[in-house]
Formats: structure tokens, C-alpha cells, sequence
């Protein structure tokens, strides 16, 4: 099996990764994308972007996406979407990059893998996953028109992914385990003045309880002991996410969650592997730092290209 050259490969087609692409494709560097599924990652299912500089009045998670990455197509990326990625290692002074049928080879990989929803693993929770038990407003939401559901997570995206809901269901129950919530204040303050909406702060989601779908779960007060039921037909959990860095372990430094350790170029402790977005070790996961994240690691990539071609004698 003969290895497929690029002179970049981008693991990932969210914000991150498409940026990257944009820069290198722009900087004449050959560019593959390879995406396991289709280009977006998480912001592809949220349902309105408020916060991405340059859309006063919001837009569509998936059409800022397919901006992004139309914008990258026109400056020549390669884009293979439906190719997951399961290995990638040095290979000479080259990286290897192993799918399923192909492998292929490159002087840089930025990795933008992403992540992906964390789950609770609490009773019910696996037994109704698509039965009742959600991870996607965005995607599930119409199926729950008129009904009551609860939102596990009253950060940022709990609480976004609970105004795409409310545009179907009769009410949300909020339920959060610390005594705060950690969105950003506009979302709580919008959400607090909807009628249609109750807050548990400092509860514990036990379990989830049903028949051929969800019907109810069971809470916790952190504080009292005090446990009870509401009855509710869907369940939308956000709490927390993890990395999408498996296929990289043993190969550069991970942190002990398994994001990836990066310094301030993106560089990882491999050179020529660089990481950018959800899947990189730091405290604050948005779109406008995933993309700024990304053009660092495509000009970082791209000087380092310059760099290895002019010790080998390459022009």
C-alpha cells in the first residue's frame, strides 16, 4: 500500500481545523482535511452563534460552518469527509497518518479532532440513549414538541442548546450540579425570565427511569439528601466533554484529562505535529479561540515546512 503525500494534513473540519486550512492552503501548501464524519464538529449542532464576531443578529452553527468551509475549498483544500483518522506517528522526519483503508504521509499534521459529549454513566442513561436520553438539542429538539424535558448543565452549552428547545417543548427543568451556574450571564438572565423554565442548582441527576421511552428521572439535593422525581418524556445532557485524542496516546504529551499539551505555536512535543481547538489542553473552548488556534498552528506549520525543505535542499 503506497502512502498518500500532502505537504499539511488537518485532523479535523471544525472551526479550528478549517481555519488552519485556510492559511495553508492560502500559503500554496498542499492541504488534505480529513474529517471521520461531516465537517462542523460541535458548533455544527448549535442552533444560533451569538458570540462569533461579524453576525450581530447570530447565525446558524452549521451555516457559519459551511462558510468556513467553503472558503477553504476555494483556496484549494483537499476535503475527505467520512475518514477517520486512528493513528498518526513520525515516520522519518515525515508524519504518518493511518486511517481504516489509506495511509498517508506529510511534513505537518495539525491535529483538530475535537471532542466529544461526556456522558453521565448513570443508570437509564445508555438503556434510552435515543429513546428519550439526547446529547443534541439542535438535532432531537422537534421530536419533543409540547412535552416536558430536562437539561442536565447550566453552562454555556446547556443553556444554549435549552433556547433552541424551547422553540418545541412545553418546559425545561434545568438541573445542575454545582450551586451556580457558569453560562455566560445574558443566557442565564434570558433563560431565568422564560416562564417555561425551572432551575435545580447543586442537584444530582441519579437516574433515568422509562418503558419504550423516557418518563421520568430521578434528582438528588446535594445540600438536603432529598430525593424526588419529575416526570419528563426527554432528557439533553451536557456536562462536560472529552477529548477526541486516542489515536495520538504514547505518541505526544497528553494531560490527564487526554488533551493534547501544546506550547504557544500549537506545537505539540513532536515536531510537526501541532494541535489546535477542543482538543488542546486550556481553559477556555470557543469558536473564535479554536480559530485563532488554528491560523497560529497553520503559520507555525507553515514556517517549519520552510525550515525542513531548506535543510534538505528542497526550494
Amino acid at each position: 500500500m503506497n502512502d498518500i503525500a500532502a505537504d499539511v494534513i488537518i485532523v479535523g473540519g471544525g472551526p479550528g481545523g478549517l481555519t488552519a486550512a485556510i492559511y495553508t492552503s492560502r500559503n500554496r501548501l498542499n492541504t488534505l482535511l480529513l474529517e471521520k464524519g461531516v465537517c462542523g464538529g460541535l458548533p455544527a449542532t448549535t442552533d444560533a452563534v451569538e458570540n462569533y464576531p461579524g453576525f450581530p443578529d447570530g447565525i446558524n452553527g452549521m451555516e457559519l460552518i459551511n462558510k468556513f468551509k467553503k472558503q477553504a475549498a476555494r483556496f484549494g483544500t483537499n476535503i475527505i469527509e467520512f475518514k477517520e483518522v486512528k493513528r498518526i506517528e513520525p515516520v522519518g522526519e515525515r508524519i504518518g497518518v493511518q486511517t481504516d483503508e489509506e495511509r498517508y504521509n506529510a511534513d505537518a499534521v495539525i491535529v483538530a479532532s475535537g471532542s466529544i459529549p461526556k456522558k453521565l454513566n448513570i443508570p437509564g442513561e445508555e438503556k434510552y440513549s435515543g429513546r428519550g436520553v439526547s446529547y443534541c438539542a439542535t438535532c432531537d429538539g422537534p421530536l419533543y414538541r409540547d412535552k416536558h424535558v430536562a437539561v442536565i448543565g447550566c453552562g454555556n452549552s446547556g443553556l444554549q442548546e435549552g433556547e433552541s428547545l424551547l422553540k418545541h417543548v412545553k418546559s425545561i427543568v434545568f438541573i445542575e450540579f454545582l450551586p451556580y451556574m457558569t453560562a455566560e450571564k445574558i443566557l442565564q438572565e434570558r433563560l431565568q425570565k422564560n416562564e417555561n423554565t425551572q432551575f435545580l442548582l447543586n442537584h444530582e441527576l441519579t437516574s433515568i427511569q422509562g418503558d419504550a421511552g423516557v418518563r421520568s428521572v430521578a434528582v438528588r439535593n446535594r445540600q438536603t439528601g432529598e430525593e424526588k422525581q419529575i416526570e419528563v418524556s426527554g432528557v439533553f445532557i451536557y456536562a462536560g466533554f472529552l477529548p477526541n485524542s486516542k489515536f495520538l496516546e504514547g505518541i505526544v504529551e497528553l494531560d490527564r484529562w487526554g488533551y493534547i499539551a501544546t506550547n504557544e505555536k500549537m506545537e505539540t512535543t513532536v515536531p510537526g505535529i501541532y494541535a489546535v481547538g477542543d482538543v488542546r489542553s486550556k481553559k477556555v473552548r470557543q469558536i473564535n479561540v479554536a480559530c485563532g488556534e488554528g491560523t497560529i498552528a497553520a503559520i507555525a506549520a507553515a514556517e517549519y515546512i520552510n525550515e525542513l525543505r531548506f535543510k534538505v535542499g528542497k526550494t
